[in-house]
């Protein structure tokens, strides 16, 4: 049988590492391709990197077809859900898996409600027919998709921030484990240049992005008013030492200026982006 590649469905999963893929490349060459190649037809389903390797050792491999599947859709919800049961893949990739899984199901569900409701408008009920409830829409809240991916709900919803406003940079630094996700769901708030200088500073740069980030929401919260019958505790300055009262205001003359310089940047990128889509 000739194997096709179909490059849509090769590129729907994660690529390994570099070093994941040598670790299955000594594996296959030490004990042979133990597992089967998975096809829909001819098409080569699961088993990319295994293909790979055996093609290129002349190693010998096993091939077996899932005759279940009726569309591509139906692949890319078994691969989604092959690889959410894996234990290798990290959180990220996790939540990217489940939110895809929720936009197949999702549309298909559209899909179904929308010929449904065609059907009732062409058939009229019955006098005393209830009309028909739609189904209930699968993985339709942020609580559905973070129990399939056996994440928090908080987790879900910092992935699809990264999702939507982090640059291919800064996914790719959240792919390598270079910054969590916590830190950059926070980093992806700031402009493009600023996400990309971070990037390009390294793991450290990240970091201190995220923090200046927290710090900059932190002071822009209005303080909490006392509770009835409590005063505010009052810090007196005066006994601290001369050097010490000024580090201070320095620092808060540096955090007041970290925050326009963040606002005008933000203006800069606003206007640049109006210009680009006039």
């Amino acid at each position: 049988m000739q194997i096709k590649i179909n490059d849509v469905l090769r590129a729907y999963i994660e690529p390994l590492t570099e070093s994941e893929y040598q670790a299955l490349e000594r594996s296959i060459l030490t004990e042979g391709c133990r597992d089967a190649l998975v096809l829909w037809e001819d098409v080569l389903v699961d088993g990319h990197n295994r293909y790979q390797i055996c093609q290129q050792h002349g190693i010998p491999f096993k091939v077996t077809e899932n005759t279940s599947f009726r569309s591509m859709e139906d692949v890319k919800l078994w691969m989604i859900d092959n690889n959410l049961g894996r234990r290798s893949i990290s959180d990220y990739q996790r939540g990217v898996l489940a939110l895809r899984k929720k936009e197949i199901m999702t549309a298909r569900a559209l899909e179904l409600a929308a010929e449904a409701a065609a059907e009732d408008a062409r058939i009229a009920p019955e006098d005393g027919d209830a009309p028909k409830k739609p189904a209930a829409m699968p993985l339709a809240s942020r609580e559905d998709i973070a129990r399939a991916a056996r994440l928090s709900s908080a987790t879900i919803g910092q992935i699809e921030k990264i999702q939507k406003t982090a640059t291919p940079e800064l996914v790719e630094a959240v792919r390598a484990g270079t910054i969590s996700i916590n830190a950059a769901a926070t980093v992806a708030s700031l402009p493009e240049e600023v996400q990309l200088a971070a990037v390009a500073g390294g793991k450290k740069e990240l970091q201190k992005a995220a923090k200046e980030v927290r710090d900059l929401r932190a002071a822009s919260r209005p303080a909490k008013e006392p509770k009835e019958g409590k005063a505010a505790p009052e810090v007196d300055y005066s006994d601290m030492p001369t050097d010490v009262r000024e580090l201070r205001a320095e620092n808060m003359a540096l955090r007041e200026k970290n925050a326009a310089l963040l606002e005008e940047i933000t203006v800069l990128q606003r206007r640049i982006s109006e210009l680009v889509s006039a």
